[in-house]
């Protein structure tokens, strides 16, 4: 019973957090890299069809990193095994600072949208979509990794990026994936 009041909890918050974002849909243009060490972010937009990672505080867009998907990045994640990366609203609820991709941020999926779906269908939805870096098999593609979509439906950075968002993210950050 435990869990459910705090899935409720987590789901209240992400839903007046993402409001009181969406609610004012002018942004500033981007901040300078100096101005991101001024603060944590407090909101995350990740736009699947650019393969772009967005980062903001208080409405401001202060980072901006290209991401590689899961393997089959088209369509929400349905059910476990998919390769897809998720599409709504979660919130980064644990830091792994030793994670096989080198650095991870652990998303709330699934959400109760992304249960529903795979309860209607009868499958699994799935479990442990983070945003992470690379790991020893994928350092190869260097810079240039968000060109592959090579995740198994985690959204991927560089080493070096992941080090900067782990400085940035806090948990209970806001993450809102978009198609």
């Amino acid at each position: 019973m435990r869990s459910g009041r705090f899935q409720g909890r987590a789901a209240a918050l992400l839903v007046l957090a993402a409001g009181l974002f969406l609610s004012d849909t002018t942004l500033a243009s981007p901040a300078d890299t100096s101005a991101a060490m001024n603060g944590p972010a407090d909101f995350i937009v990740i736009e699947k069809s650019k393969r772009k990672m967005t980062l903001f505080r208080d409405r401001q867009e202060v980072a901006v990193y290209r991401v590689a998907l899961g393997r089959d990045p088209i369509g929400p994640k349905v059910m476990r095994g998919d390769n897809r990366t998720p599409e709504g609203l979660y919130l980064v609820d644990y830091k792994l600072r030793n994670s096989v991709f080198h650095r991870a941020l652990h998303l709330t999926y699934p959400n109760l949208d992304d249960r529903m779906r795979a309860d209607s269908l009868g499958v699994a939805p799935g479990s442990q979509i983070m945003i992470h870096g690379m790991g020893e098999r994928q350092l190869w593609m260097g810079d240039v990794q968000y060109l592959f979509d090579w995740t198994s439906g985690c959204i991927a950075v560089t080493n070096d990026e992941i080090e900067e968002i782990w400085d940035l993210v806090p948990p209970w950050t806001p993450v809102e994936i978009r198609p």
